[in-house]
């Protein structure tokens, strides 16, 4: 078949798709269709998230799934547009971004009526690629699934992909690589650089009706207060807070926090040089274009704040007419900031400890006891996700796994003894019929993952792809997403990467 041979069109069942994000702004989208493929080949489709949004795919062969999810053929009611925003890459603002190689098809309602986007990314040029050739490579759209399904498994919210088709054609980064296009499920795309989008190139009026369409969209019950604007800056810093403190407490290392990836949903979005942290240390850094470690993993909740104050920039016109008010408000929103994000993570950090109960008089010591817990795990590196595993053995009294970590740190017995003192009293004050320790461990193993996607594991699953072995990557994507389950069958995946393999590990945006 010759690069330039299109098979003829085939025809697909309507997928009952909206379009409420063009139709309220269309100011903020171009309407464009996919460059079509010669030989497009199916090499994943989810299908539990198929079934949950009630996709009419039953019936479809292969080459026809194949065809539909890289733009060759659409259902009859899509709607395909690239949508525009700003951001702030690094800490610098570019006024205008937007979908360089991706496409919004339209809006599904799952079965239980929540709205989703569903898009494309890979699928050609359009008026906002720039210099860029609008095409994704296959090894990166496989690690954004591998990444969101464990995040998913997780219970972390999270964009997630519904397809991933091999194009058959080259894209050319630093060397050729086979061609892929994604198709992505996300609650919205609406971001930070949405606004910031509006408040460079659009006047208040815009402004006002990019703010009611994201009320509508994912906070409807603001929609008639009277303060809706600074109850939306609330609602989208509720939300990211308890984001980043559940990527903090995996370990999960998002790698380009720029202000175009924060989603106003609170979903992780666009997973490039992402990767979990293997042993502890809070100034991780996998990014090969993180020089100066802006996105370290430490630093995640701090550029949350950072990222949201901008956000609240963009909405001060409608917060309040009076600018020094305005100012105000919105201050005391990111002000709070770290202090809500400090709340949630200690419920997360009381989870993981076995503790089955807040008990705020004690939040200070909580915070210590969780402070120093990772303090030990940084003095020599610690695995974070088995460090965590291991000490659920400890709360049923089994410590080998876990002292197996710790060689000749004199800080281990000191710190279980104030652990051990802290749910002692709180299993005196909550008495049960069953052993408060085989109890406490059972709750910690499920919030406590056995697996993650090793990094040795991925590169691995990646690298086979490429030169056409599916193969791990399946097995690599079943096991990240049971990420509890402690199964014989699964531990080559639950060991840490070689330590001359991290040494070097380096991720990239695959952009």
């Amino acid at each position: 078949m010759s690069a330039t041979h299109i098979p003829k069109p085939i025809p697909l069942p309507a997928f009952g798709l909206q379009h409420s994000y063009a139709e309220a702004l269309p100011q903020l989208c171009v309407p464009w269709r996919p460059q079509p493929v010669a030989t497009p080949r199916l090499v994943f489709i989810n299908r539990p998230l198929v079934a949950a949004l009630g996709l009419p795919l039953a019936g479809l062969d292969e080459a026809t799934l194949a065809a539909l999810f890289c733009g060759n053929v659409l259902p009859p009611d899509a709607r395909p547009v690239a949508q525009a925003y700003a951001g702030h890459q690094f800490g610098h603002f570019v006024p205008q971004l937007g979908d360089g190689r991706a496409l919004v098809l339209g809006e599904v309602l799952d079965r239980a009526g929540r709205r989703y986007d569903l898009a494309f990314k890979g699928s050609g040029r359009t008026p906002f690629s720039r210099r860029g050739d609008g095409k994704a490579a296959l090894a990166p759209m496989l690690r954004e699934v591998i990444f969101s399904e464990a995040l998913h498994a997780l219970g972390i919210p999270t964009t997630r992909v519904l397809a991933v088709v091999a194009t058959g054609e080259p894209v050319y980064r630093e060397r050729v690589l086979p061609g892929a296009v994604l198709t992505r499920v996300a609650a919205s795309h609406l971001r930070v650089g949405t606004f910031e989008y509006v408040r460079a190139h659009g006047g208040l009026d815009e402004l006002r009706a990019l703010a009611d369409y994201a009320i509508q969209r994912h906070d409807p019950p603001l929609g008639g207060c009277p303060d809706r604007y600074l109850r939306l800056l609330e609602a989208v810093a509720a939300r990211q807070a308890r984001l980043v403190a559940s990527w903090m407490a995996v370990g999960f290392v998002h790698g380009v926090m720029n202000t175009d990836n924060m989603s106003l949903s609170g979903e992780s979005i666009d997973f490039g040089p992402c990767a979990f942290m293997e042993g502890f240390d809070p100034a991780t850094v996998f990014s090969s274009i993180d020089e100066w470690g802006r996105y370290a993993y430490g630093n995640q909740p701090g550029i949350a704040a950072w990222n949201l104050a901008r956000f609240a920039e963009t909405l001060l016109p409608l917060i309040d007419d009076d600018p020094d008010r305005a100012v105000a408000r919105a201050s005391a929103v990111i002000e709070a900031l770290p202090q809500r994000y400090r709340a949630h993570w200690l419920e997360l950090m009381r989870a993981k400890l076995g503790l089955a109960e807040a008990a705020p008089r004690q939040d200070a010591q909580d915070e210590q006891l969780s402070q120093d817990w990772l303090d030990l795990l940084h003095a020599q590196q610690v695995d974070h996700t088995l460090a965590w595993r291991y000490l659920a053995d400890a709360a049923a009294g089994e410590e080998v796994r876990l002292r197996a970590l710790f060689p000749g740190q004199p800080g281990l017995d000191g710190w279980l003894a104030r652990w051990r003192a802290r749910c002692a009293a709180e299993d005196a004050a909550r008495p049960t019929t069953h052993a408060p320790g085989p109890e406490r461990a059972k709750r910690m193993r499920r919030v406590n993952p056995w697996i993650i996607p090793r990094n040795h594991r991925v590169e691995e699953a990646l690298a086979a792809a490429e030169a056409g072995d599916l193969g791990p990557f399946e097995r690599l994507l079943t096991a990240v997403t049971r990420p509890y389950d402690e199964d014989a069958a699964n531990i080559s995946y639950a060991e840490p990467s070689p330590a001359a393999f991290m040494r070097e590990f380096r991720t990239f945006c695959g952009t």
